[in-house]
């Protein structure tokens, strides 16, 4: 099928989504980590518009945009299908993905906005920002709640059932960052009286052999972007 090149970040959710759909259909690929930093003049040449990983080289063409990606390998490589092939649910597929999105801007706006508060350089940070904290973490957990009560139901353990699909993919990356990112703010907001569902299927999700052998180590995460944080104040 050609020659397939990963470029991504090892702690990114949306460089996650692809190793993770590489792996269920056991597809060959040479992985080039990329330096947040100091960007590969390939990367550059690849995904010349926003400059961002992940990018995916298929018989030297590339693709950007994680979802993008997800669905051309599971076009290409149809064995262990991630996209539903009844057409309606294809498309409620495709809706909760794009969910996704919105629920995980909320998530990095939050994390970011943290971040930014101890930066030396916001020297005119919002006086109210607890106060925005406090109405970003009940957007997100509105988002959250929407996703467990129609999300699930029965017997399904994930999003696909009993097999992996490609919103287990969209959110799975999601909620591994939200762990993440729960530890940076100091707020837990995935609770388990709260969001049963949710974290049934998490804790069943990541549990999943061909997942949890490709999970980024959590504590080298953190200090990951704690270190984000250390640069922003030094250059601040």
């Amino acid at each position: 099928m050609g020659e397939v090149r990963l470029h991504g970040f090892w702690y990114s959710p949306f460089t996650l989504r692809v190793v993770w759909t590489l792996k269920l259909k056991d597809i060959p690929y040479q992985y080039i980590e990329e330096d947040r930093y100091n960007k590969s003049l390939q990367l550059l040449r690849y995904n010349p518009v926003h400059k961002k990983t992940p990018v995916l080289v298929h018989n030297e063409k590339p693709l950007c945009e994680s979802m993008i990606i997800v669905e051309y390998l599971d076009e290409i490589w149809p064995h262990n299908p991630l996209l539903p092939s009844d057409p309606y649910n294809r498309a409620l597929a495709r809706f909760w993905v794009n969910y996704t999105e919105e629920t995980f801007t909320l998530l990095m706006t939050l994390v970011w906005d943290e971040l930014l508060k101890f930066s030396a350089g916001v020297a005119f940070y919002r006086s109210n920002s607890d106060e925005e904290r406090e109405k970003s973490i009940e957007n997100l957990s509105k988002h959250l709640m929407v996703v467990e009560n129609q999300c699930f139901g029965g017997e399904k353990k994930i999003f696909g059932g009993e097999v992996i699909n490609i919103v287990d993919i969209a959110f799975g990356s999601m909620f591994k960052f939200f762990e993440v990112a729960e530890d940076i703010i100091g707020v837990k907001v995935l609770q388990d009286e709260k969001f049963p569902q949710l974290c049934s299927w998490y804790n069943n999700f990541k549990n999943i052999p061909v997942i949890k052998e490709n999970l980024p180590d959590h504590q080298k995460q953190v200090a990951t972007i704690n270190s984000i944080r250390e640069k922003r104040l030094a250059s601040s």
